[in-house]
C-alpha cells in the first residue's frame, strides 16, 4: 500500500506550492472547495466577518459572500441542526464549532440524526457534513476549551473521525472529508495550528489524488517496537523516538492514525506481529480511549506475538487543568520515551 507520506511528496513535487501553517492550510482547503463546488458552504460563530476565532476562515466571506460563509448565532445546536437540513437538501455544509468542548450542546443532532439518517432512510439520504472542531490542550485556554474527547464520536456508529497531524495532512484530509458522502468529525489539534509550515498546493487536485479516509499511515519501519500516535501527540512521539534512536540505537515503527474511526487495526496488528511490542500515545484520558481499543484488538489478534504488554501513554483521568498545569497533564517527550523504554526492555 502506498503511504500517505509518499503520496504527499509526489503531490508536492507535481504542483506549485506555498509554505503554510496548519490554520492557513485550513483556509486554503476551504477556499478551494468553495470554488470547486457551489454546494459547499461554511457556517459557524464568527466565521464570516471575523474570519473565525483562529482565523481558519479568514477572507472567505469577501470572496464568496454571506450566503456561503454564514455567521450564525451562538447556538451549536442550531448550527448543526441547520447543517443537517442543508445536507438533506443538497448542500455540502462545513460547520465550525469554535472548540471541541462546545460540541456537547449539539450532541443530540450529531448522534441521533447526522449519524443515523442514512440507515434510517435506507440509503435515501446522504449527510455530507464535515464538522470542524479545534481540540486539545497546550495553548493555555480556559475550561471547556482544551478537551480531547474523540471517544464520544468513535463510539457512535455512522460517524467518521479524522485527526490530522500536520499542515499538509490537514489540507488534504479536510478536502477529502468535504467530498466524503457521509458525516465526518474533523478534529484539529490547535496546539499545532501555527507550530510549523509545510508546502501546500496552491491549486485544487483531483479526488483520486487525495488520501483515502480510513487507512493508517506507516511513517517509518523499525524492528524493536511499534509506536502508534495521532494529532498533536504524533509530533511529540516523533521527537521522543528521534532522541531514542540517537541515544540507544532504537529501531521503531511509527504509525499515524489520521482516521481514528474507523480504526485501521490491520496495519497496527501486522506491525506488532513483526516487532512483538506496541506503545500507543494519546492526549485523551486513559479510560476508554483509542489506546484502550487498540490494546484490546491486539489482544484479540496478536497476543501470541507479544513480547511485552501493550503500553498506553495517556493523560490521567482528570479534567484538563488550566493554564501552565496542562503541560504536566499531557504526555510529553520524557513520558513517551519512558513508556517506550519500559516496553522495549520488558
Amino acid at each position: 500500500m502506498i503511504t500517505v507520506g509518499n503520496a504527499q511528496t509526489s503531490i508536492q513535487e507535481a504542483y506549485e506550492t506555498e509554505d503554510l501553517t496548519m490554520v492557513e492550510a485550513i483556509v486554503q482547503a476551504h477556499d478551494q472547495e468553495l470554488g470547486r463546488d457551489d454546494r459547499v458552504m461554511v457556517l459557524g460563530e464568527d466565521v464570516g466577518e471575523d474570519g473565525g476565532i483562529f482565523r481558519a476562515t479568514d477572507g472567505l466571506i469577501d470572496k464568496y459572500g454571506p450566503e456561503r460563509v454564514v455567521d450564525t448565532p451562538l447556538a451549536e445546536t442550531g448550527i448543526i441542526g441547520c447543517s443537517i437540513g442543508l445536507a438533506m437538501n443538497g448542500m455540502v455544509p462545513v460547520p465550525e464549532l469554535q472548540f471541541h468542548g462546545f460540541s456537547y450542546q449539539a450532541f443530540h443532532h450529531i448522534e441521533s440524526h447526522a449519524a443515523r439518517l442514512r440507515r434510517r432512510t435506507q440509503g435515501g439520504f446522504n449527510i455530507p457534513i464535515t464538522i470542524r472542531m479545534p481540540y486539545g490542550a497546550g495553548v493555555r485556554a480556559l475550561e471547556h476549551h482544551s478537551e480531547s474527547r474523540e471517544t464520544y464520536w468513535n463510539h457512535t456508529p455512522g460517524l467518521t473521525t479524522v485527526i490530522p497531524r500536520s499542515p499538509y495532512e490537514t489540507w488534504a484530509y479536510l478536502k477529502a472529508s468535504i467530498r466524503h458522502p457521509d458525516p465526518v468529525i474533523f478534529m484539529e489539534p490547535k496546539a499545532l495550528y501555527r507550530k510549523f509550515r509545510e508546502p501546500i498546493p496552491t491549486e485544487d487536485i483531483e479526488t483520486s489524488e487525495l488520501p483515502e479516509i480510513g487507512p493508517a499511515d506507516v511513517l517509518q519501519e523499525g524492528d524493536d517496537v511499534t509506536v502508534v500516535a495521532f494529532g498533536h501527540m504524533l509530533y511529540r512521539t516523533r521527537q521522543a523516538i528521534q532522541e531514542l534512536e540517537n541515544e540507544e540505537n532504537l529501531s521503531a515503527t511509527i504509525i499515524d492514525l489520521p482516521t481514528v474511526s474507523p480504526l485501521d487495526s490491520d496495519t497496527i496488528i501486522d506491525s506488532v506481529k513483526k516487532t512483538g511490542r506496541c506503545v500507543v500515545v494519546q492526549e485523551a484520558h486513559r479510560t476508554l480511549g483509542i489506546a484502550s481499543e487498540i490494546s484490546a484488538r491486539i489482544m484479540d489478534e496478536a497476543i501470541l506475538h507479544l513480547e511485552a504488554p501493550v503500553k498506553r501513554v495517556t493523560a490521567p483521568d482528570v479534567q484538563t487543568p488550566l493554564l501552565a498545569r496542562e503541560q504536566c497533564y499531557m504526555p510529553d517527550v520524557p513520558r513517551i520515551k519512558e513508556g517506550i523504554q519500559e516496553t522495549v526492555t520488558f
